[in-house]
This record gives structure tokens, C-alpha cells and sequence, in this order.
């Protein structure tokens, strides 16, 4: 692809080097090869740019670039240039439409003709499967699942009953769909008696789940995760939970049940938010931290439990100190000690 076209594609402008420069593919600052773009998003990577062997670069509207042998294009945000370019260079496979022999299929299942069912697979009864949609050698459908048009769903996932499955998703290999949630109630013997689960889950559309995901279906009612949510591998999601749209959600986060995360909001990796709580459009948790109290909007928050992420690092200053601090305090305290006996003694 010229350098010219590629510019168009990703919004960005040509601010050093010629429009029809060949450009083969994309990659980061210290693999790159010659013909091949790279991106800089992060000041601490400028070094890198003087050794990168790449033949063109995204940099911002402010960054520096000295060099004078490779290609610059200038643009507002060079990660997502960057972003559009890879998904230029390495598009999505094709899919083939076709039904595997090895798969099972209930005969009350609907399945759009550009569908492309793989190896092993189970569907069961009045299942709808869209069109385009591509699921995987050993992905198991439960009765009565939906899976909206384009999606794909990677080997060994499952979906359990009646759950609904929006269009332009991508599920990740063994991500669970509607498992029971866990909810027990003690009986007079102070036994666990196993609460029934018959809500559903609802995914809507272009949202990504990654692998080993589990995300459980609602006690009544329905676990919702909105348009555009993105979330991470080995995330649980607890049951009657709702995740609003365009909200991230990093690995080895928890949320218990009847949790609700607002629109835009960022877990980071290993959060945990305790049941029934609300978490507020934008705000940000930050990783391995906890909450046992609702996050208002546009909040950031560290620490177990956690609370306001600047607070949260001077206490983490101070807490570095504590050593330090005690032994002086004892120091002054033998001093004041001393202080007195010489008062008394005065006396």
C-alpha cells in the first residue's frame, strides 16, 4: 500500500517522506522492518525511534522527529493510527459458509445459510445462529440461545439457555455464557439449599469477551453486558449484574452479584466490587484494588477499600515512611521522657 493511501485510511497527514513509498505491514518501534510503519504514543519510547528500522512512523502533532530517513505522519492520537493500520494489514479471514458433518444440530434450530459451523459443535433446540456468524470446532449452544449476525465464537466456549447473543461480538476460547450464579440460602440444619437460577444473559452488540470469561446468568431476570463493553480474560462476572456500554473491564477482575458499572468506566486487572453496588459513568478503579461502597461518576479510586487515587498515594508515600517515622518517634519520645525526669529532678 502507498504511504499516500495509507494516510487517508488512518486520518493522519504526511509530514516528511513521499506518497508513493511502499508500505507492507505494521509493527512496534523495536521490531519493525524496512518497509513497515511503526507508531509513537509514549515519550519514554523516543529513544527507540532513533534505532527503529522502520520506513515510516505515526508520531503526534507535537512530538520531535529528527531523523531525516523515514517517512512521518502526523495525526491526533498515533496508537489508534497505528490500530487502523494493523487491521488494514491483517484483516479478518474470510469465512467459509458451511455446516461441519461432525457437528450435531437440533432439526428446530434456525441457521442463516452464511453461517460457517465448525468441527464438534453442539446447537440445541430453537437455536438462531445469524448470518455470518463463525463458531468453532467444540463451542457447546444450549436450547433456545440467540447469536445476532457476524459474531464469532472461539473453540470450547459455552452458552448456556436461552441466552441472547448480540451481533459483531467476538467470544474468546472457553468463555462461559450463562452458568448458574452462585446463590444459596441456609436451611434449618444450616445447609446450603441451592437457589434456582432461571434468568438469562443478555450480550449485546459489538462486544468482545476474552477466554476463560465466565459471566453468570441472573437469579431472575437478566445479567446485561451493553454495546461496545470489552472485556479481558478470567474476568467473573457475578449474576444480575449490568456493565454499561463502552466500559473495559482488565483480567482477573471480579464483580459480585447485582453489580451495576456505568458507561466508560475502566476496572484495571484483579478489582473487586462487592454485590449490590453502583459504579458511576467514567470512573476508574484502579489494579488490585476493592470496593465495598458506590463510586461516584468520573471518580478514581485505589487501595483495599478503596478510595480517592491521589489521597490513596500520599498515604502509599507515607506508609514507605512508617519505618523511619516510628524510630524517630521514639527517639522523641526517650527525649521527652528524659525532659521530664531532669524537670522533676529540678524541682
Amino acid at each position: 500500500m502507498k504511504l499516500g493511501e495509507l494516510a487517508k485510511l488512518t486520518f493522519s497527514r504526511i509530514e516528511q517522506g513521499e506518497e508513493n513509498l511502499e508500505i507492507t505491514g505494521a509493527a512496534g518501534l523495536n521490531i519493525a522492518k524496512d518497509g513497515e510503519i511503526t507508531f509513537l504514543a509514549n515519550p519514554k519510547y523516543t529513544s527507540q525511534v532513533n534505532e527503529t528500522k522502520a520506513s515510516a512512523i505515526f508520531v503526534g502533532e507535537k512530538e520531535k522527529i529528527d531523523r531525516k530517513d523515514i517517512a512521518i505522519l502526523r495525526t491526533s492520537d498515533p496508537y489508534l493510527a497505528y490500530a487502523r493500520a494493523l487491521r488494514i494489514f491483517y484483516p479478518e479471514p474470510k469465512h467459509t459458509p458451511s455446516i461441519h458433518p461432525s457437528s450435531v444440530i437440533d432439526k428446530t434450530a434456525k441457521i442463516a445459510p452464511t453461517a460457517q459451523i465448525m468441527a464438534n459443535v453442539f446447537i440445541g433446540k430453537n437455536c438462531e445462529i445469524g448470518e455470518n456468524v463463525r463458531i468453532f470446532p467444540n463451542v457447546t449452544i444450549y436450547d433456545n440461545v440467540k447469536i445476532g449476525d457476524n459474531t464469532t465464537i472461539h473453540s470450547g466456549v459455552s452458552i448456556r439457555e436461552g441466552c441472547q447473543i448480540g451481533s459483531n461480538c467476538i467470544i474468546q476460547n472457553n468463555a462461559t455464557i450463562g452458568s448458574d450464579g452462585f446463590g444459596y440460602a441456609r436451611d434449618e440444619q444450616k445447609r446450603w439449599l441451592k437457589i434456582p437460577q432461571v434468568g438469562i444473559v443478555v450480550i449485546e452488540d459489538d462486544v468482545e469477551i476474552g477466554a476463560n470469561t465466565t459471566i453468570d446468568r441472573a437469579s431472575v431476570g437478566e445479567t446485561r453486558i451493553k454495546r461496545g463493553v470489552k472485556i479481558d480474560n478470567l474476568v467473573q462476572i457475578g449474576h444480575s449484574c449490568t456493565v454499561d456500554e463502552d466500559s473495559l473491564i482488565c483480567a482477573q477482575t471480579g464483580l459480585a452479584g447485582s453489580s451495576y458499572i456505568g458507561k466508560r468506566v475502566t476496572l484495571a486487572g484483579q478489582v473487586g466490587i462487592a454485590g449490590h453496588l453502583k459504579v458511576g459513568d467514567d470512573a476508574i478503579i484502579t489494579a488490585k484494588s476493592a470496593t465495598s461502597h458506590d463510586v461516584e461518576p468520573g471518580q478514581m479510586v485505589s487501595g483495599i477499600p478503596a478510595f480517592d487515587n491521589k489521597q490513596w498515594l500520599r498515604s502509599v508515600s507515607v506508609f514507605k515512611r512508617l519505618g523511619d517515622m516510628f524510630r524517630k518517634l521514639r527517639e522523641l519520645e526517650q527525649k521527652i521522657s528524659k525532659l521530664e525526669e531532669f524537670l522533676k529532678s529540678a524541682k
